[in-house]
């Protein structure tokens, strides 16, 4: 119980500031809001305040600092960087770079989300343009990470979002033509470290869709990133390795083709690490040193199946709460891993993951579908909401409003 109330506390703690929402998975890196007097109820009809028509798909979960929401998008020819205000009027747009095209739908060059600290919003396209603009619109820095680091080599496109924190850009560049992590400068552009993160992974798992996750307790934090069969926490000062979690992908049932896509994430006292293609889950504490192979003293618990194929992860309260990528959710005790409940919110394809506040679940759908749960160990369904719209973004929530990307248009969702 004491373990529990931890968790709990930390993940309320963790979120008391949410205003703005900087970071694809919101103010504190772990998809959790403490907006109060959310709707969970709305349509095309009913508690849409506005709805900003786009000029291109894109599956970048928005960035909201103030009164402006900032979004990629990609139309036939551009790669572009939108910003619009709270209000639904686009405000500005720039060009990232061309369209090289030869993706669609959820696969373009605009999957990594955008980041802002309120001094310059931070993109990285699929094509490795590496921008900064200011608030306004005026251009930074720029450079192209493929330059830079050397060509990308991935089966599915570049979906890397960088993990903004305290003035440094984190980006894993985990791929077939190498393996680092590196630091960037927020406010030049320049590198502030290097490291190799070596990996005996081989074919289609050298590649690693995944973002990087930041653990932080108070003054506390460290860099995790995933792929090519491993977790990885990193020193902020230098990338030096703190633990490396195995048996990911065991060597005596290894699959070739168990690319990692879902993110981890954490709070306080808890680590989550999902992998892919039903394969397991593990609870990592966050004091873990060294190597953690399956059963080390580092992991709070371990499931050998079950995992989210795409979606990351929620810690939310004493709860755990994993969104297969066919509806399920699956609810499991923090401190445990101990099932709570399995049970298909609504049968679609997921992309989005799941956000967190007030009590309650949001879970984005792809044909437009977006489901409020009921957080607990008790499966209860509040609402099921359709728009007419694709969306595979995840949910935003700050200053009162959801915002909701989709193919075609910015939806902000508030109480009429």
């Amino acid at each position: 119980m004491k373990t529990r109330m931890v968790l709990f506390a930390c993940c309320v703690a963790g979120s008391l500031t949410a205003e703005n929402w900087p970071h694809w998975r919101g103010p504190n890196h772990d998809g959790i809001s403490s907006e109060k007097g959310l709707p969970t109820e709305w349509s095309a009809e009913k508690n849409l305040k506005w709805k900003l028509a786009l000029p291109g798909i894109g599956s970048a979960t928005p960035v909201v600092w103030g009164d402006k929401i900032f979004l990629t998008c990609a139309t036939d020819k551009e790669l572009l960087l939108l910003c619009a205000s709270t209000e639904g009027k686009e405000l500005w747009r720039r060009v990232m770079d061309v369209n090289k095209g030869g993706r669609e739908g959820e696969r373009t060059s605009v999957s990594p989300s955008p980041s802002t600290d309120g001094k310059r919003v931070y993109t990285l396209t699929g094509t490795g343009v590496f921008s900064a603009h200011d608030m306004d619109g005026k251009p930074a820095w720029q450079f192209n990470v493929e330059q830079r680091y050397g060509r990308i080599k991935l089966g599915f496109g570049f979906h890397t979002t960088p993990l903004l924190h305290e003035g440094r850009l984190y980006l894993p560049l985990i791929h077939s033509g190498g393996a680092w992590v590196v630091a960037i400068n927020a406010a030049s552009g320049e590198e502030v470290w290097k490291v190799d993160r070596k990996s005996d992974g081989k074919a289609e798992c050298e590649h690693s869709y995944t973002s990087p996750c930041l653990w932080r307790d108070g003054a506390k934090a460290y860099l995790i990133t995933h792929g090519n069969d491993y977790a990885v926490a990193h020193r902020l000062t230098d990338g030096g390795e703190i633990w490396r979690l195995g048996d990911l992908n065991p060597k005596d049932s290894y699959n070739s083709t168990l690319r990692f896509v879902a993110s981890p994430v954490a709070v306080a006292g808890l680590v989550v690490i999902p992998t892919a293609k039903n394969r397991g889950v593990v609870g990592v504490k966050p004091t873990a040193t060294g190597y953690l192979a399956a059963g080390a003293a580092g992991e709070q618990w371990r499931l050998n199946q079950g995992t989210p194929d795409v979606t990351s992860p929620l810690i939310f309260g004493s709860e755990v709460y994993l969104c297969r990528e066919n509806g399920t959710l699956v609810c499991l005790d923090a401190a445990t891993g101990k099932q709570h409940y399995a049970e298909r919110v609504y049968a679609q394809t997921y992309r989005g993951s799941p956000v967190a506040a007030d009590g309650n679940l949001y879970l984005t759908a792809r044909d437009g579908m977006v489901s409020v749960v009921k957080a607990g160990t008790k499966f209860e369904v509040l609402a099921k909401n359709k728009l007419p719209d694709q969306l595979t973004a995840s949910p935003v929530i700050a200053n009162g409003r959801i915002y909701l990307r989709g193919f075609e248009a910015l939806y902000a969702v508030g109480v009429k």
